[in-house]
């Protein structure tokens, strides 16, 4: 019996591909259906020197100052699926297999990365950089869920600005990646980067060559030298999904807006919207990004599984200061409480 398709799926519209001059990021984390998913706030803040930062299997060296950041996480670690800082930053995850082993030995997870790279970044291509030097100096690893079940994988990020997206990739400790400064994107648990690589490691031809998996001589096309000979069943079954993904977007080029970008997580036939076997989608995110400075990022969290039926919790940002409140629901016939509040930390579990 094939294994379900185990993972996620991260979207992003730039203008033309937006209807307005905004950014538009979205995702679904796909998760075990038994796993509480929580969003929660950290405020900015200032750390001594020579202090340490305890992730989620391993201490690094923290940094002087780290940006406010709202994030939809797993309850029982460190890192997160997906969040954004109050620079206008947005970053999702996706699990990914390639040709490089992946270390059952405690590192930084995919996630304690896309937490690292809100909290240090205050631009996509910043927090990039911020994962690629952990990435190197740290590696990545460990148990990607609570059960006892070994589950470990490398990574995949979409990282997102008022201005322009970045695709990373990663391979153990190489990677490559693409600048998307236009029209629309998604990831889901494929190597995506061809030959258009705007950024690497500066050992990753080199090290492709030494493995034979590269000529040295034909185009350098990252997702034919990296992607595994024999991928996991999950991995092939994703392609669907990604497919489904790509497609939807299509269809809304030029037209996206956020209540656009909820209805493709809200859609199940294309298994965006996943509920099968042990996992589904624990937790959705939708971003707008104006590229207008004097305007407010607003983000959109679920905090409950199921986007098909959840109904989103607004937060907006201004001033380096998130403010929330609740919305009703952009098609949901049962609407909340309309209210304003000044922003205060919270924690919402499923």
């Amino acid at each position: 019996m094939a294994e379900a398709p185990v993972s996620c799926d991260c979207f992003v519209s730039l203008p033309p591909g937006s209807r307005d001059d905004h950014v538009i990021f979205g995702k679904n984390s796909d998760r075990p259906r038994e796993e509480v998913q929580e969003v929660a706030h950290y405020p900015a803040a200032s750390h001594p020197p020579g202090s340490m930062q305890e992730c989620t299997y391993i201490q690094i060296p923290q940094v002087e100052h780290t940006h406010a950041v709202i994030l939809s996480k797993p309850a029982w670690m460190w890192g997160a699926e997906m969040g954004a800082n109050d620079q206008g930053v947005c970053i999702g995850n996706e699990a990914v297999w390639t040709r490089e082993p992946v270390s059952p030995g405690e590192a930084l997870l995919g996630m304690d990365l896309v937490r690292l790279g809100l909290e240090r970044g205050d631009s996509a291509w910043a927090a990039l950089t911020v994962i690629t030097s952990l990435l190197e100096q740290h590696g990545q690893g460990g148990p990607c869920r609570e059960d006892p079940e070994p589950f470990s994988y490398h990574n995949t990020f979409l990282l997102v600005d008022r201005n322009e997206a970045w695709v990373l990739e990663t391979a153990g400790r190489l990677w490559a990646a693409q600048k998307v400064t236009e029209g629309v994107k998604n990831i889901s648990n494929q190597l995506t980067i061809g030959a258009e690589v705007s950024a690497e490691h500066p050992e990753l031809r080199s090290v492709a060559q030494a493995q034979g998996w590269w000529d040295g001589e034909g185009e350098f096309n990252f997702s034919r030298v990296f992607s595994p000979e024999n991928p996991p069943a999950r991995m092939e079954l994703a392609k669907q999904r990604y497919k489904g993904g790509t497609e939807l977007l299509q269809q809304h080029d030029g037209s996206v807006t956020a209540e656009v970008m909820i209805s493709i997580l809200r859609d199940k036939p294309s298994g965006i919207c996943m509920d099968s076997g042990g996992f589904c989608t624990t937790g959705s995110m939708v971003s707008v990004l104006p590229r207008d400075t004097s305007l407010p990022c607003i983000h959109l969290f679920t905090a409950t599984p199921d986007p098909s039926s959840s109904v989103q919790t607004t937060l907006s940002g201004r001033s380096h200061a998130f403010r929330a409140r609740w919305t009703e629901d952009m098609t949901c016939t049962r609407p909340t409480r309309w209210r304003s509040t000044p922003w205060r930390p919270i924690r919402m579990r499923v």
